[in-house]
This record gives C-alpha cells, sequence and structure tokens, in this order.
C-alpha cells in the first residue's frame, strides 16, 4: 500500500517539482497539497505543466487532516516553516526545504538570517539533509533538513578533500553560478526578464551570503576547526541549474582520485574523467551531480567544477532521496528519470 504524503507550500517552483517527481513514485501517494493565495484553486491551474495527473486540490494547511499522512514535505518560504511543522502531530515525520532548520545553533541561525529561531526544540533532533554524507541518520529521522542548493553544490565538490586532508583549508574559492528558480516564484523586479536577461551579476558578495553559515558548520565540522572559504554567487539568465567552480590548494590527480573513490558507489553522483568539466545542461531536469577535476597550470593547484540542478538534486529531488530513506523505500524510487536535453 502506497504511502500518503503532503506537499505544503505547493504552489512553489520546489512545490511543483515535488510533484512531478513524486508522480511516478511506485509508493508514494499524495493525500494533500496546500497553497495560501491559490488555496482553491486545482494545480494545473496553478501550473498547467501538471494538467494530466489526478491531484487534490489546494487547500489551506489549516484544513488539512494529518491523522492519515505519513511524511509532509514542507515547502514553505523561510521563516514559516518553523511555526507550521511545530503545530503538526508528532507522528508524522517531515522533510523541510526551507532554511528554517539547517544551522543547528540559534547563534548562527540568528547571524545569517537575521531573527531568532522560534523552535529550538525540534531544531535539536534535525538531521541536515545531505543525503550522501547523512544517509544513517536521515533513516532515523523525524525531521530532516534539506540543505541550500548553493551549499549542496560546494559539499560535493569539498567535503572528501576536506575529509582526506588533501587540500589548504585556508586557501579555498567557490565561485558560483546559479540559474534564476533558485530565487523562488514571488515576484521580484530585480528578476523580470528585462532586468535579468543578457547579462549576469553578482550578489551576496564578501561574505554575506546565508549559505555561508551552511559551508561554515559543515566545513568546520568535518576539519575539527574554523574552515571559512571565499564564495561569491553569481545569477544568471537561466531557468535551471547550478555549476560551482571550486579553486583548491592541492594535487589535482590525488583530488580526482579521492572523488572517485568516494562517489563509486552512489547513484547519483557521477565523477566525470579526470580533466573534463560538467556542464549544467547535462544534468537538467535530474537528481545526478557531475564532477570534473582539471588541474591548474601551476603545480599543486586544482579547479574542481560540480554542476547540479537546484530544484531537483538541490531541493525537491533530494527531498524525496531523504523521503525514501525515511520510509524504508528503495533510495533511488522515483528519481532515475534521465536529464533533459537540449
Amino acid at each position: 500500500m502506497p504511502h500518503s504524503v503532503a506537499i505544503l507550500g505547493a504552489s512553489g517552483y520546489t512545490g511543483a517539482e515535488l510533484v512531478r517527481l513524486i508522480a511516478t513514485h511506485p509508493d508514494l501517494e499524495i493525500a494533500a497539497l496546500s497553497a495560501d493565495r491559490k488555496a482553491g484553486q486545482s494545480m494545473g491551474e496553478v501550473f498547467p505543466h501538471l494538467r494530466h495527473l489526478d491531484l487534490p486540490s489546494l487547500v489551506r494547511i489549516d484544513e488539512i487532516d494529518f491523522a492519515s499522512v505519513d511524511l509532509v514535505f514542507c515547502a514553505l518560504p523561510h521563516a514559516t516553516s518553523q511555526e507550521v511543522i511545530s503545530s503538526l502531530p508528532r507522528n508524522v515525520r517531515i522533510v523541510d526545504l526551507s532554511a528554517d532548520f539547517r544551522l543547528r545553533a540559534a547563534a548562527d541561525y540568528e547571524k545569517w538570517y537575521g531573527r531568532a529561531h522560534s523552535a529550538m526544540d525540534l531544531q535539536a533532533e534535525a538531521v541536515y539533509g545531505l543525503t550522501e554524507f547523512y544517509r544513517d541518520e536521515i533513516r532515523t529521522a523525524r525531521l530532516v533538513a534539506g540543505t541550500g542548493c548553493n551549499a549542496a553544490t560546494g559539499q560535493y565538490a569539498l567535503r572528501p578533500l576536506i575529509e582526506g586532508g588533501l587540500i589548504d583549508l585556508d586557501d579555498i574559492v567557490i565561485d558560483l553560478k546559479t540559474g534564476v528558480s533558485g530565487a523562488g516564484r514571488s515576484l521580484k523586479e530585480n528578476l523580470l526578464h528585462a532586468e535579468l536577461s543578457e547579462g549576469t551579476h553578482g550578489y551576496g558578495i564578501g561574505g554575506i551570503h546565508r549559505h555561508l553559515g551552511e559551508f561554515d558548520q559543515e566545513f568546520s565540522a568535518l576539519a575539527g576547526r574554523p574552515v571559512e572559504v571565499q564564495f561569491t554567487p553569481h545569477l544568471i539568465p537561466a531557468n535551471r541549474g547550478i555549476l560551482g567552480t571550486v579553486y583548491v590548494k592541492g594535487e589535482a590527480q590525488a583530488i580526482h582520485s579521492a572523488l572517485a573513490e568516494r562517489y563509486a558507489a552512489e547513484p547519483f553522483v557521477i565523477v566525470l574523467p579526470m580533466g573534463e568539466a560538467p556542464s549544467t545542461r547535462h544534468v537538467r531536469g535530474s537528481n545526478f551531480v557531475h564532477l570534473g577535476v582539471v588541474g591548474d597550470r601551476r603545480d599543486g593547484r586544482a579547479i574542481v567544477l560540480a554542476a547540479l540542478d537546484n530544484l531537483t538534486k538541490g531541493s525537491s529531488g533530494q527531498a524525496l532521496q531523504n523521503a525514501n530513506l525515511m520510509l524504508e523505500l528503495e533510495e533511488t524510487a522515483g528519481l532515475m528519470m534521465a536529464p533533459v536535453f537540449p
């Protein structure tokens, strides 16, 4: 019998992506879909590409009967999940796609998000949702906090290298290009076509981007001492995709070997042959990560590249992968679709 799931915030991009993925999942059934301003509408009205699916209509969260729901995907805007998740029944398992439970320390959350955390009791039980590195903890968790899409991209490139002591921890630069869907679906002037197309620009420059909180937390824990990377994201005129270019001090061949060994058994992480660079066009619409390593012209330096789809592997696909583990299902269920090309 299929497991029953609810998607809160289904009228956003990540909510729609969850519906797309779950529609072909053999063991999940969507019991409820919530929205705020679009309550009362059908998903086909809000997202015409989903018209062919037989889905429940969008309702407000307080109209959902959670008694028969096994797992909730919380795809709500940042700073709203804490209150909503606090009100859910204790028997319901939760995958949160917002930033509300990613940072373990209250002071870190307040530093990066500019407000006090209102549900630290829940934060204490939240497991960080980078599947390939927290798999065992995710299986038994009640609440899983999905990573930031930018943070996931950088971590796939760097975690094995930090764990293996292969790079200089004081000389890491992450240059990241990201598609516009990562900014969400709400109307913003700087995301209008005329404002965004035919150009690109950096944002969150100089150490103020919120995903730095995740890098600091995760890399420092791995290294056993503070690690602060340089990180600049750039918004590009593309709907989907993230390409991270990471500059490190270390031997390129050893770095490539370490990544290939660490991810050899991972179904969704593919390490390309030495010297080959990944592209966002080759992971679009999929749950795959492509990693590449290129030696720098200077000895002892390397360039590590990571490409993923921000809406899939960076958010909704990661959420479904985690839900599969939590519900003791095949981890790859609903996620083995090939990337969309061209």
